[in-house]
């Protein structure tokens, strides 16, 4: 069993954490990229996501760019995977490979269940400031 978020995930953990490490500076998306390696094309992409969430603030015009909306230690990490992934739950069965759920549930639904579980309490846990500061100490 993987559990992988996508590579579009990884770009705004990222980009958030840079938006906290920067809090009161505006970042332009070429900053975004040069600071953390993500692609430009991608940059615009994820930011507006997390701008469509709320997460985020998009400047527009020529001193432009991007701010975080809320304070770092309110947005969880779930928050940010779930603006880009949307709704983390699994909603097919690991053996069946179909809909699990309802009256006819797999005889390990409870077990990946519970699992799924622990990942998004996990991520629940975490706030952005909490990671920004880790690397920053």
């Amino acid at each position: 069993m993987r559990l992988e978020l996508t590579r579009k995930t990884d770009y705004a953990v990222r980009a958030m954490l840079t938006l906290a490490r920067n809090r009161d500076r505006t970042l332009t998306g070429a900053s975004i990229s040069a600071r953390t390696g993500i692609p430009i094309r991608f940059v615009t992409q994820v930011m507006g996501n997390l701008v469509r969430c709320g997460l985020v603030h998009g400047v527009i015009g020529r001193s432009g760019g991007y701010r975080l909306n809320v304070d770092p230690g309110s947005i969880s990490v779930l928050a940010i995977v779930q603006a880009i992934e949307g709704d983390t739950r699994r909603r097919h069965c690991v053996l069946r490979g179909g809909p699990c759920g309802g009256a006819s549930v797999c005889e390990i639904h409870h077990v990946f269940s519970d699992a799924q579980d622990a990942f998004t309490d996990t991520l629940q846990a975490w706030s952005l400031a909490a990671l920004a500061a880790e690397k920053s100490a």
